[in-house]
């Protein structure tokens, strides 16, 4: 043994001297490095480089457009009084602002208040002879009461009588226009996305991510609607439900990604991250209401996670579940979506496995 032989890498003894073949290997990987350097790898530095701007374009538009656009687009409400009195409200409306509200009519002031209740509108106005009044619900969107605040103030420029403006359901009085709540829906996004793809990364087999899922799931549910409802004050329904509705967001976003991550790999995780994250959470709605950005992505932002959970965590929290059937049908299509992947890359990791024993 040549007394210049190199040492083995694990500090064992020497190893042998480089063969012929050895040189051909280094070689070869020298010849590897002067290629990343030439005319292919340039190529796909640029093709990187175009390919990221287009994703920075995605983002800007997805974020800026909704919120330069934002405005009220066939926003519900209803009307209730005499015939007369409806029917020139709903043509001042159309006139003075043409598409943002889908106004539908009914018979008293009782029952435009359960179709707010109920969050089949979001504001009314009363035609009453005694004098016009004008139903809102911050809880819903302060965004929209604001406005309907507003057209209170025109209707009694324009009539020359008082307009009365009630507060139907009212935001928490620790968050009155709704801006701790729309804050905590990010936190959730982020912290499902990490979940995820920790699962995929370092957790193994379909029975242990289910596991970890549920358990960051129920954890994540507790923990932060105890803080949310309880110190921020952005919630005031009952406890039980809002961290049900909490967790199954998490829950959602979690499995999601660990499936799409498991079943696609790296692709997968960046798939998750452009629907959920850069696409799905400008367009939930959330600071606003769905109907305030314009279509189609306000609905289409609410066939997503962030924007059905944010749905589905304001109809628990402040109208009882009343229009929670939608975004809790859009969370389970998702996390079913997930599950099946889990267990698909499960059964053929099995499968695999199996194959490799036999042979």
């Amino acid at each position: 043994m040549s007394p210049y032989a190199p040492l083995s890498t694990d500090g064992g003894a020497p190893g042998p001297e480089p063969g012929p073949a050895d040189s051909a290997a280094e070689a070869g990987g020298a010849a590897g490095a002067r290629a990343g350097n030439g005319p292919s790898g340039l190529r796909l530095a640029v093709v990187l480089a175009c390919a990221l701007a287009v994703v920075q374009l995605v983002v800007v538009i997805a974020f800026a457009w909704p919120n330069a656009r934002s405005g009220p687009h066939d926003v519900p409400v209803v009307l209730a009084g005499p015939g007369k009195a409806v029917a020139a409200v709903e043509d001042h409306m159309a006139r003075v602002k043409p598409g943002a509200f889908d106004t539908s009519t009914v018979g008293d002031e009782q029952a435009a208040r359960e179709a707010i209740e109920d969050r089949d509108a979001y504001a009314a106005i009363v035609a009453d002879p005694a004098g016009p009044k004008v139903l809102v619900s911050s809880a819903a969107s302060a965004a929209v009461a604001a406005a309907f605040t507003q057209i209170a103030g025109e209707i009694e420029e324009q009539s020359g009588r008082p307009v009365a403006v009630e507060d139907v359901r009212a935001a928490p009085g620790k968050d009155p226009r709704g801006a701790g709540f729309a804050s905590s829906l990010l936190p959730l996004v982020l912290t499902g996305l990490i979940g995820g793809v920790l699962i995929t990364l370092k957790v193994t087999g379909l029975r242990n991510r289910l596991a970890a899922a549920a358990t960051f799931a129920v954890a994540a549910g507790l923990c932060t609607t105890a803080v949310v409802h309880g110190w921020i004050g952005a919630l005031d329904g009952n406890y039980l439900a809002e961290a049900s509705a909490v967790g199954l967001v998490v829950f959602t976003i979690t499995v999601t990604v660990a499936g799409l991550g498991t079943a696609l790999g790296h692709q997968g995780i960046g798939l998750a991250l452009v629907t959920i994250l850069l696409l799905g959470n400008p367009l939930s709605g959330v600071s606003t209401a769905p109907e305030m950005l314009p279509e189609p992505w306000g609905t289409l932002g609410q066939l997503l996670p962030p924007g059905a959970g944010a749905s589905l965590l304001r109809s628990t929290s402040f109208f009882d579940g009343a229009g929670s059937g939608g975004p809790l049908a859009v969370l389970l299509a998702w996390a079913a979506l997930g599950l099946t992947l889990l267990a698909v890359a499960g059964a053929r990791a099995g499968r695999a496995k199996h194959l490799t024993a036999a042979a």
